[in-house]
């Protein structure tokens, strides 16, 4: 990791080009995602022009959610998003999280073993938006450049655990001339400077009076660092704000015990100049935030309570994007242990009676052992109290917990304590525990939001458990619908794959088969019903079935297509089948082929130098099902001891923006240089040089090989 991480931090190619296209853009910001192998999500690795507290929401993307980075990469092209009206058209629940002013494009960095994950970019809200044929065509150059560095690096890189900040501009020395300090000196006001990266670089003496803070104490800190007082989501917003639209803000704040500034922020490329500046005549807005005329504390108590309700929103935007039980999961551990400050979180689920535990952070193996199965009915667990009755518990230090549960506190050395039953639609889904490791007083607002929070999180848990049982119960179908193993057959060497969607829950209808028709003849046979759902998947099996019975009577390649047309016919079915049925005749060294509408398959004669891998040239029938011709013509084709044949589905080569020719051509090179490899590995390299990295449609791969 050590190696390729020092790549991205901006010494290296990769970090220079990065820092290079966010200059010679005018961008604000960009970042580096790259794909996390068999996560299959995206991780932010490298990023210049905003702090990494900023995007630390998205340094995880899983690829089912719906973003314009993912976009990129899926269907590999640019994705220009020109505001915030067309953020909120496009991607609503990113809008929800990023409600500023900004133009963002995401590219995806293409290179020659496939995708390895996208290029974001971002403007300031002065950026036109839309982006002329020459900024696009130098932001897809950039990127080009990008994915050829990581090409050089000769293995797919390891991910850092955290992104690597690259500076925008190399860095060096800087001075304050002493002409520009007494000036700022000599004003009413007080002023502070911060880096991109937020840290205070200059201050003046006024501001750090108004702040009630030395001058020494504040340089080189982040504000709400030093100043605990602003470290409120509100303040973070505002802050927000600025960097990204890079635009004035200004916002009122209130330091304890009861001093009212004006900050006003004026960001660009290089950091933000803060006016302070003490507010005498903002009473109406003071008395409108206070709770209690008496609590100079209440004004603070409120912007907090609405910094709790921010985080909710936030949270309700991101749940929106979860689909399985553990993105719900990995979500909500994520973003409610930071936003409620807490250090422990168990999310169990309702299954036979019992809770079983789906998450948890912050607890030893030895206590998640105990706190996995409980029985609802268990009266001394808290989290099956909460589910039976329906009612949340707040327990503020373990002899509070220990009066009504006296094992409670010996559970995972926790110090306080709120057990959320998750409700929907008025049924148990599951309990939510929070825990802290000191003692905490749960105020009524506190307990008001997490109550809201369990509703949400009981919602997208039980949307998210609907989602796995019909996605296991699809797929399940699916492969026990296609042959568990293949025939031997002397004198053949078989190797299938399957690889469904990975995007939805929908299954395709992708089926192969291997025939014995007697001791020197076999059929191999592959095809792919229209469309992604169980009614393809069913006729799928029907068609499998027709073929093999069909072949194991005798008929020859053109009639077994034909009489499997003819039961798609009678069947009344409104979908289509494409199919490709192949006769291997391994006494007469030859193969019959037939083909209706069905990719080309590839033929590789015995492995050089050099070994010769060519599409076979077959003339196609009609599909299957369209029932106006019964005509297929048979191609032969010589199949001697070591040639390879390959038969495949069109996911392997199809792709938005993809020409078919060459994409099959590809392939055919592919074989060609891996011709000699054991067919697993063989299929593995084919697999590889698929358009893309991300495929929308499922793949079947059926690799047969002549011996002697």
């Amino acid at each position: 990791m050590a190696e390729w991480s020092d790549r991205i931090g901006g010494a290296e190619p990769m970090g220079e080009e990065l820092a290079a296209t966010v200059r010679s853009t005018g961008a604000s910001a960009g970042a580096v995602f790259l794909g996390a192998g068999e996560q299959r999500e995206l991780r932010l690795v490298a990023m210049c022009g905003v702090p990494e507290e900023l995007v630390a929401p998205w340094q995880r993307l899983p690829l089912l959610r719906c973003s314009p980075l993912l976009d990129a990469v899926r269907e590999d092209r640019a994705v220009w998003v020109g505001s915030q009206g067309d953020m909120a058209r496009m991607y609503p629940q990113v809008a929800a999280v990023l409600p500023y002013r900004y133009a963002l494009a995401a590219l995806p960095l293409s290179g020659s073993r496939g995708a390895w994950g996208a290029l974001l970019m971002m403007w300031p809200a002065s950026h036109p938006p839309t982006a002329g044929a020459r900024e696009r065509g130098h932001l897809e150059a950039r990127a080009r450049r990008i994915a050829r560095s990581l090409d050089e690096a000769g293995h797919p890189p390891d991910i850092p655990d955290r992104p690597r900040i690259v500076p925008l501009w190399p860095a060096g020395p800087r001075s304050v001339p002493v002409a520009a300090v007494d000036w700022a000196e000599r004003l009413p006001e007080g002023g502070l400077a911060l880096d991109r990266d937020g840290r205070i670089t200059f201050v003046t003496t006024g501001a750090a009076e108004l702040l009630g803070q030395d001058v020494e104490r504040l340089l080189g800190t982040r504000p709400r660092q030093s100043m605990p007082w602003l470290d409120n989501p509100i303040y973070e917003d505002r802050y927000r704000t600025a960097v990204i639209s890079r635009e004035p803000v200004r916002y009122t704040v209130l330091r304890p015990p009861g001093v009212w500034l004006d900050l006003q922020l004026y960001p660009d490329a290089c950091g933000i100049s803060i006016r302070l500046i003490r507010s005498d005549a903002r009473g109406g807005e003071r008395a409108a935030c206070r709770t209690t005329a008496t609590d100079p504390a209440a004004p603070w108590a409120d912007t907090a309570r609405l910094g709790r309700l921010y985080e909710l929103v936030h949270l309700a935007a991101a749940l929106t994007e979860a689909v399985g039980v553990r993105d719900v999961g990995d979500l909500v551990a994520d973003q409610v242990l930071p936003a409620f400050g807490a250090q422990g979180l168990v999310i169990s689920v309702v299954d036979a009676g019992r809770l079983k535990i789906i998450c948890h952070r912050g607890y030893p193996p030895q206590a998640i052992e105990r706190l996995d199965g409980v029985p609802l009915e268990s009266m001394d667990s808290p989290g099956a109290l909460a589910v039976i009755s329906g009612v949340p518990s707040f327990f503020a230090d373990p002899a509070e917990i220990a009066v009504v549960h006296p094992q409670g506190p010996k559970i995972g050395g926790k110090k306080a304590w709120a057990f959320l039953p998750l409700i929907a639609s008025g049924r148990p889904v599951g309990c939510c525990i929070i825990s802290y490791d000191e003692p905490r007083r749960f105020t009524a607002d506190e307990r008001a939001v997490l109550t809201s929070l369990a509703g949400l999180i009981a919602q997208a848990l039980d949307r998210a458990r609907l989602f796995d049982a019909k996605n296991d119960l699809a797929h399940g179908l699916q492969q026990a619908l296609l042959p568990h193993t293949l025939p031997k057959i002397s004198g053949l060497e078989v190797a299938a794959r399957y690889l469904p969607a990975t995007h939805g829950m929908d299954i395709g209808g992708d089926f192969y088969d291997l025939v014995r028709l007697d001791d020197t003849t076999a059929a191999a046979v592959i095809g792919d019903v229209q469309g992604h759902n169980v009614n393809a998947a069913a006729l799928m099996g029907q068609v499998r079935t027709a073929i093999h019975a069909y072949a194991t009577a005798g008929a020859s390649p053109d009639e077994v297509l034909g009489n499997a047309d003819q039961v798609l016919s009678d069947l009344g079915t409104d979908l289509f089948v494409s199919c490709l049925y192949a006769q291997l005749d391994l006494a007469g060294d030859e193969i019959a082929l037939a083909s209706a509408g069905h990719p080309q398959p590839l033929l590789c004669c015995s492995p050089g130098p050099p070994p010769d891998a060519h599409p076979l040239e077959i003339e196609p029938g009609p599909l299957l099902g369209i029932g106006e011709s019964t005509w297929f013509p048979v191609t032969m084709a010589p199949l001697h001891p070591g040639t390879t044949l390959v038969l495949y589905t069109d996911g392997l080569v199809e792709a938005p923006g993809v020409d078919l020719t060459e994409a099959t051509d590809a392939l055919a090179r592919q074989l060609a240089d891996a011709a000699g490899l054991p067919l697993d590995d063989l299929i593995d390299r084919l697999l590889e040089s698929r358009p893309t990295s991300r495929h929308t449609d499922d793949i079947a791969v059926f690799v047969l090989r002549r011996i002697r």
